[in-house]
């Protein structure tokens, strides 16, 4: 996940082809889409049928497209005979739309609908805790010294989170547990034969 401001279109490039890398981002105000995009989660072939995404071709560096199981359009298309129901596009031909991870991907929406959310309130919440709402930094060098900093700081205190012993319950030695009687099942087999009067 990353900010559109701090991405631009070549830096998600070299993240894709250097680091098989997908960067995931919003599409900034005003962009335009591009074909066959109609909206940010939806994709649709010439004749207006939605389409899914299918696969990544890592070879050619081609995002493949296909039409759902239960394509109600493809049915009526007088073009449905020749139609081989997949698209590719070049991810090359947009890196926010056709990258790694293409937008309109189920993959890609939720990452944008619940992880981007949950990452920006915990930023904050560091960003609080360590007081830098606080602070005022007019050089690039310091503001990027401070970020490490931070990145540190809460990196050591999930470690020590991490290291914390679990604390016991002080009623844990009155609570029940489930004990192995220790009989095999030689043992069980003659009590399980036995007929249960009547």
């Amino acid at each position: 996940m990353a900010d559109m401001s701090y991405m631009s279109l070549n830096v998600k490039r070299r993240a894709r082809l250097g680091w098989q890398t997908a960067v995931v981002t919003k599409l900034r105000k005003g962009m335009e889409l591009l074909e066959p995009y109609v909206s940010e989660k939806e994709l649709q072939c010439p004749q207006g049928q939605v389409l899914e995404w299918w696969e990544y071709e890592a070879e050619n560096a081609t995002q493949w497209f296909r039409t759902p199981a239960t394509s109600d359009l493809c049915t009526y298309c007088w073009q449905a005979t020749d139609c081989p129901r997949h698209f590719g596009y070049p991810s090359e031909q947009h890196e926010t739309l056709f990258g790694l991870l293409p937008l309109a991907s189920r993959a890609a929406q939720r990452l944008l609908r619940q992880v981007r959310p949950w990452i920006e309130a915990s930023q904050s919440f560091e960003k609080n805790q360590l007081g830098l709402g606080q602070i005022f930094l007019s050089s690039l060098r310091l503001t990027w010294q401070m970020s490490l900093w931070a990145d540190s700081a809460s990196l050591l205190r999930i470690m020590a989170w991490l290291d914390t012993p679990t604390e016991q319950h002080l009623l844990a030695h009155l609570f029940s547990q489930q004990m192995e009687l220790g009989l095999s099942e030689e043992k069980m087999l003659p009590i399980q034969n036995q007929q249960i009067p009547q």
